[in-house]
């Protein structure tokens, strides 16, 4: 009767974060007594896996892992108060920042310096090691913002226009603005340059601050948050080098379904972590109720990654951008127009 029950014992041990590992029961003597039956316990070769049918239902093998084929967008962008971004918006997006080759509006040392213009405008800060800009330069689709190993590279406050001519005379229909890091690294006169930007850029309609998401947000981070929420200034957060999270082993070229769930788990710990933090009560308008991540290129997200080089969260912080701007309407309504005599053609 033993031997009979244990044939029914149905044990499915699934750990995300470790390897499969079950035992098999075996039945040592069959002419023992119930009570002097002894077992002892193997490890197969193979993981099995009790699978739930009839009495005559044998042990099957488990299929390896599978690889993860691609990073679900759930995992890289949260939307608690705006609407998630469909495909088709962000092929828009990426259209957008792909049509035209970024250039250099200006490189200022001091506010006053900076023209003023109709253009909109939208401010990227962070800490001075964030990895502001590659992402720019992930952003804009060209490395046309210095990049540095060392800490506190982006010395000035660096324009450029995005999007092509508006027609108006304005090289860009859209300004990005990489500002100086603060921090390690950085300087103090910087910070002052960066609070009169902030304050007094009437083009400006969304900061966005990148954190790191292994350290979280620091003393500095707190005081631009705070910065932003006393001026009433639209800010959002942007969590930058988040393969670290996702993949954290450097010599990794692959990663089970199991284990990017398991790492998109602790991503989700840290996001709602950070949501906390900079959506207090009664502190003045607080961050855009949506935290994106990103990646901007790194090797080991290609087979990860459906976006071009690697990069994740790159086309939802484009659509972020526009949605900053007013261009997503803008670009719509442009496309439409565009597709009109091709409709004409078409229906006659």
């Amino acid at each position: 009767m033993l031997a009979s029950t244990l044939r029914r014992v149905q044990l499915v041990l699934f750990t995300p974060h470790l390897r499969l590992l079950t035992h098999l029961v075996r039945l040592q003597s069959s002419s023992a007594t119930a009570i002097g039956e002894s077992i002892s316990v193997r490890t197969p070769p193979i993981p099995l896996v009790l699978q739930p049918a009839g009495d005559n239902e044998k042990l099957s093998p488990i299929k390896p892992a599978a690889k993860a084929k691609s990073v679900p967008s759930t995992v890289l962008s949260y939307y608690y108060d705006t609407a998630r971004p469909n495909a088709a918006q962000l092929r828009q997006a990426d259209k957008f920042f792909r049509a035209h080759s970024p250039s250099i509006l200006f490189s200022a040392g001091k506010f006053r310096t900076v023209k003023f213009t109709d253009v909109p405008e939208v401010a990227f800060l962070g800490r001075s090691n964030v990895g502001k800009s590659t992402l720019l330069n992930a952003l804009m689709g060209q490395p046309i913002c210095h990049t540095s190993r060392h800490p506190g590279r982006t010395k000035t406050m660096n324009g450029f226009a995005v999007g092509g001519p508006d027609g108006m005379g304005h090289p860009g229909r859209l300004t990005v603005l990489d500002m100086p890091g603060y921090g390690h690294g950085s300087r103090e006169e910087w910070g002052s340059e960066i609070v009169k930007y902030l304050v007094g850029r009437k083009e400006l309609r969304r900061a966005f601050l990148l954190v790191d998401p292994l350290h979280g947000l620091k003393q500095s981070d707190e005081t631009i948050l705070a910065l932003f929420r006393h001026n009433a200034i639209p800010h959002q957060v942007v969590l930058s080098k988040v393969d670290r999270i996702l993949l954290p082993s450097s010599r990794s070229k692959s990663i089970t379904e199991e284990k990017l769930a398991e790492h998109a788990m602790e991503l989700q710990r840290i996001v709602e972590k950070i949501r906390k933090q900079i959506q207090p009560k009664n502190d003045g308008p607080p961050a855009l109720g949506e935290i994106l991540t990103c990646t901007a290129d790194n090797e080991r997200w290609k087979v990860l990654s459906s976006e071009p080089k690697g990069r994740l969260g790159i086309s939802a912080l484009r659509w972020a951008v526009l949605a900053a701007t007013g261009l997503h309407e803008k670009t719509s309504d442009v496309e439409v127009q565009q597709s009109l005599p091709a409709l004409r053609k078409s229906t006659r």
